[in-house]
């Protein structure tokens, strides 16, 4: 008896294995493409190159797309310190990464 539950074990954490896996690919990925990013990109060449953003009521900002670079947790969850900015005025990109999200959103509430 004491074996009974092995089988559910054992697909759970390949599950989650598998789960991480892509995961980090993801991140790997988008980090890669960041570095083919240009200031001035259209938001729609910015799309064609990174594919599409994280997606979810946290994450909708009219001027910013974010995308998943780094890998904090494994639990499958996607927290904003996972993810790198990248924010566009006009249809354009003027800026990645935290620091410039940080400045832009403060700017606009003086």
């Amino acid at each position: 008896m004491k074996f009974k539950y092995y089988p559910v074990i054992l697909l759970m954490v390949f599950s989650v294995s598998l789960t991480s896996c892509s995961v980090y690919r993801e991140a790997r990925n988008n980090r890669e493409n960041i570095g083919k990013l240009k200031t001035d990109m259209s938001r729609d060449e910015v799309v064609a190159v990174m594919g599409e953003p994280v997606k979810g009521e946290l994450y909708c900002k009219p001027n910013v797309l974010f995308y998943y670079t780094d890998t904090k947790w494994s639990d499958g969850n996607t927290t904003s310190d996972e993810c790198t900015p990248l924010v566009f005025e006009k249809d354009r990109l003027i800026g990645i990464g935290a620091d410039f999200y940080k400045d832009y959103t403060q700017k606009n509430w003086k």
